[in-house]
């Protein structure tokens, strides 16, 4: 009987297509090795101590086997290094970890696997040009400013659902586009509203186009923190989760580019920075309270800068895209305490205490970058704080100063720099000194600031004032006095005019129209939700309103209209917002479940001139009535549509009301054999007919006839 198994000699098989397919590469035996290169270049004397220093900054990964730094004829290091791990996951660790590391001011470290470099050693001579990639268009990121109704968008948080909308004034938004659980916490705008922030546990991402693409991601476990460039180039994020770096040191901040999604550097946080305040919570619950932004940007976004405080004190100042430090050295300021920006120019205002030991004042100091030249210096006494407030184009500098009267008392007073002018001369504004001042607020472009000041601990007062203008005449608060004015307040002193004091008990902020002239008086959070709309041109109020437990106010870029809101988040009572035009009309009130948030999409700057828009106002009438035809159309669609809604309604009572009638009818017979009789027949033979006459009196006179006697 035959054998039913075959016998196949494999030796005359060829299996080399199928060895193509599967290929696996052959280890090269250097899976362990990494390549460090970027490293100073050093002499004999200091080989080993070099080559300790970057072991070093491994001793977190752990597994270093060996460190050989190759050198020249000359005894010389030739900048690089081989180091061997015991394994190739820790090897590959290392590279992730020493790539792109600043060494030193002059030197920043590289790393590779040793077959990767072996492999850019056997490169082809022969040039082959790479497969040319299709082209994709990107997202054009302001598509929404061509809205041909000139209308404005705003995105809405409530539950898991996040949507962006059209503003229709008083009218139910348009939706743009929506996401369930789109943000893991809460979103943001950029600056100029290009981008939309969501924040995950990975990282946050940003969004964008008509259609709200993805249009980079950025991998920062755990964000809780974010900003902006001024001109959305760069992106800083801060996580209470620190990246261990190969130093051991922990970062808890880094700096993106936006268009590459590369990271630029990363910082470590100070303790002081991220220290819980004072409080009864104690462990982990404990709040802890961050001083945000860390990093500040000046108005171009060449520069970024942090601050040292303390005895030992610095601004260190980067130059963006590369990061390094201004000059290779900090601005050293002993028991710096506090620093901003201009809005329009690179020079830092910054103040300085007085010292517990000798007779120096403490300090507001003007520097200009990066030329370090102090512009301005201010000496002050018995201060215990100072708080900056620049207007927005950087055309005054307002110090809100504290002052120790005694040592459980204190006074306030705000020096203003005028910055515009020949040696950048200062005001003073000497407020009443019971008054304790918490706040001051700036009209956008303007020349005018409002202050928020609580007398007592229930008397609230908010002031008005406006800035002189150069070279006017001053009254002092004496001639104020003897003239019978009121001292409560010194009027038109160092510069600025007080136009009006108001004492309002429900309030404790200052919202002015991003176009200035309106202000909002809110009382916001721990108030009760009071919103004043006021004309600061002749100091009248324009209406006011009430949105209980309010959380936030808000205008949007082209301050037509104003939203209040009360955020889920802290108050669970009535969640929703309320929209109000400029002058103080509701226009709409809508209560949200498990409403979160609401923030209008900023706007950029125009791109009209001065000129331009001058001549758009002065020919604003004839633009309006195009708008006013427009909205002529809208509110007849609106109109339309309400009446036919109303006439679907109708209709459908009378279809229901004649089905329901014609099932009566139908069931007449059923109802009679259930119950024995027709009631209805009853209520027939219960009608009684009943006439009633009514008398109506119509007109009635009244006529007196006299006796005959009278006659005789």
């Amino acid at each position: 009987m035959p054998s039913s198994e075959l016998e196949i000699d494999e030796s005359q098989i060829d299996f080399s297509d199928i060895y193509a397919k599967y290929s696996v590469p052959e280890p090269a035996g250097f899976e362990c090795i990494v390549v460090v290169d970027g490293a100073p270049m050093v002499g004999a004397d200091k080989e080993q101590k070099l080559i300790d220093k970057i072991k070093s900054l491994f001793k977190n990964i752990g597994g270093v086997k060996d460190a050989v730094m190759p050198m020249d004829e000359g005894g010389k290091s030739k900048g690089y290094l081989f180091i061997e791990f015991e394994t190739p996951a820790q090897a590959k660790a290392a590279i992730s970890a020493i790539d792109n590391y600043k060494f030193d001011k002059n030197h920043t470290l590289s790393g590779n696997a040793f077959d990767d470099i072996e492999g850019f050693a056997n490169v082809t001579e022969t040039y082959v040009a790479p497969p040319t990639e299709p082209y994709v268009e990107k997202p054009h990121l302001r598509s929404w400013l061509k809205d041909e109704y000139a209308r404005d968008q705003w995105v809405v948080m409530k539950g898991d659902d996040t949507g962006i909308y059209w503003n229709n004034k008083g009218e139910m938004p348009d939706l743009v586009h929506s996401r369930p659980k789109w943000s893991d916490m809460y979103v943001s705008w950029s600056p100029k509203g290009s981008y939309l922030t969501t924040f995950h546990k990975q990282g946050v991402v940003l969004w964008g186009g008509p259609e709200f693409e993805k249009i980079v991601r950025f991998a920062h476990v755990n964000v809780k923190l974010i900003d902006f460039s001024p001109d959305e180039k760069y992106l800083v994020t801060w996580s209470h989760e620190p990246i261990l770096m190969p130093n051991g040191e922990h970062h808890h901040v880094i700096v993106w580019d936006i268009l590459s999604g590369r990271q630029l550097r990363s910082f470590p946080v100070a303790g002081a920075a991220m220290k819980a305040p004072e409080s009864k919570e104690k462990g982990p619950g404990a709040t802890v309270k961050i001083d945000w932004p860390m990093f500040k940007w000046s108005h171009d976004s060449k520069y970024i800068a942090r601050m040292t405080p303390g005895a030992e004190g610095a601004i260190s100042v980067y130059e963006t895209p590369g990061m390094g430090l201004l000059d290779k050295k900090s601005i050293k300021i002993e028991n710096l305490k506090s620093f901003e920006w201009s809005p329009t120019e690179n020079i830092l205002s910054y103040w300085t205490p007085e010292p517990e030991v000798g007779n120096i004042p403490a300090r507001v100091t003007l520097i200009k970058l990066p030329s370090r030249e102090i512009v301005r210096t201010k000496n002050l006494f018995n201060v215990v704080n100072v708080n900056f407030h620049w207007q927005s184009n950087g055309k005054y500098l307002l110090a809100r100063v504290e002052k120790a009267a005694t040592k459980i008392s204190r006074t306030h007073n705000l020096e203003i720099f005028r910055m515009r002018e020949k040696d950048i001369p200062v005001d003073v504004v000497e407020l009443k000194g019971t008054e304790n001042l918490t706040n001051a607020f700036w009209e956008p472009n303007g020349d005018r600031f409002a202050l928020i000041a609580l007398e007592g601990t229930v008397k609230i007062n908010v002031h008005f004032y406006e800035m002189n203008s150069a070279g006017s005449v001053v009254a002092t608060a004496a001639s104020k006095k003897k003239e019978g004015g009121s001292a409560a307040v010194a009027a038109n002193v160092g510069g600025a005019k007080l136009l009006k004091s108001l004492e309002r008990k429900g309030i404790n902020q200052v919202i002015w129209s991003p176009k200035g002239r309106i202000a909002v008086l809110a009382g916001v959070r721990a108030f009760q939700g009071d919103i004043e709309f006021w004309d600061a041109d002749d100091m009248t109020m324009l209406a006011a309103g009430e949105h209980y437990t309010c959380t936030d106010v808000e205008w949007d870029p082209t301050g037509r209209y104003l939203v209040s809101s009360v955020s889920w988040w802290r108050v669970q009572q009535d969640p929703g917002f309320i929209l109000w035009s400029c002058v103080g009309t509701q226009l709409t009130k809508q209560s949200v479940p498990q409403f979160k948030q609401i923030l209008w999409r900023p706007r950029p700057a125009t791109p009209l001139t001065l000129e331009e828009q001058k001549a758009i106002k002065k020919n604003f009438k004839e633009y309006s009535k195009e708008f006013d035809v427009v909205d002529a159309k809208e509110t007849s669609k609106i109109d339309k549509a309400v009446l036919e809604k109303r006439r679907a309604l109708w209709n459908d009572w009378v279809s229901y009301r004649r089905r329901c009638y014609e099932d009566w009818t139908r069931e007449a017979e059923l109802r009679g054999e259930i119950i024995g009789y027709d009631r209805e027949d009853d209520a027939r033979q219960a009608v009684k007919e009943i006439e009633e006459f009514v008398d109506e009196v119509i007109e009635e006179t009244e006529e007196i006839i006299g006796d005959a006697s009278d006659d005789d």
